[in-house]
């Protein structure tokens, strides 16, 4: 037995091996307990099986199920990213949410004035809560979700040519570095003349790996915010 090899060399103890069966609960559904209605600013977000909290109706209300998908908007790197669709989304912007996981982005962008949003991400899990959460926000007539690599050549093409060479006003991206990083290569042509790219989903530990992918591919960084462990990079093309 291995166990028994190993045992040979150091000390492994009994080398007993047991077995027991762990208490059956719905693993799926028990995190929602702990998805409750908060503020950031003048939204309140909220679970959709949650009432809206007393005091509170006079907030733009987000609401969120993000089902098996990223994003309920507790996380830092969302809260770095709301404070940059806050800044810098005008009234009647077209907005891509790159990445889309539950779309609350793109609902955000839409509650504070972008005229339409368009969501991406590869994982068929997001497309569906995307898709869900844009109707029970109703801005489905403002909003589209489509599954797409961006990073895939063949796929940005065909997602570049399906949306008649669409340019937008706001690129957000809350992903991970590694996925940032080749963004910042490709997402220029996707951008308008004057448009802006807001990151997040960057640990500390990779932010002037990001900021060297910027600037190499001609991006003008305007300005960087840290939250606890994470960062959130803005910047602009270079024309």
């Amino acid at each position: 037995m291995a166990l028994e090899e190993v045992a040979s060399f150091v000390n492994a103890g009994s080398c007993e091996i047991t077995a027991s069966e762990t208490e059956d609960k719905d693993w799926m559904n028990n995190w929602k307990q702990y998805f409750k209605p908060f503020v950031v600013d003048d939204l309140l977000i909220k679970p959709t099986w949650e009432e809206i909290p007393e005091g509170m109706e006079g907030k733009k209300l987000i609401q969120i199920d993000p089902g098996m998908a990223f994003g309920t908007g507790k996380h830092e790197t969302t809260q770095l990213c709301i404070a940059g669709i806050r800044k810098y989304v005008k009234p009647g912007d077209n907005v891509l949410d790159v990445g889309t996981g539950s779309g609350i982005l793109s609902i955000i962008g839409l509650k504070l004035g972008a005229h339409h949003a368009m969501a991406t991400d590869i994982d068929p899990n997001a497309i569906r809560a995307t898709d869900e959460n844009f109707a029970i926000n109703a801005v489905a007539g403002q909003a589209e979700v489509q599954q797409v690599n961006i990073l895939d050549q063949d796929e940005a093409y065909r997602f570049y040519e399906k949306n008649n060479g669409k340019r937008y006003d706001v690129v957000v991206a809350n992903i991970l570095a590694d996925v940032i990083i080749p963004l910042s290569g490709i997402v220029t042509p996707l951008l308008k003349e004057d448009g802006i790219f807001i990151t997040s989903g960057i640990i500390n530990t990779m932010e002037e790996a990001v900021k060297e992918a910027m600037l190499a591919n001609n991006f003008e960084i305007l300005e960087i915010n840290h939250m606890k462990d994470w960062v959130s990079i803005t910047a602009k093309p270079k024309r």
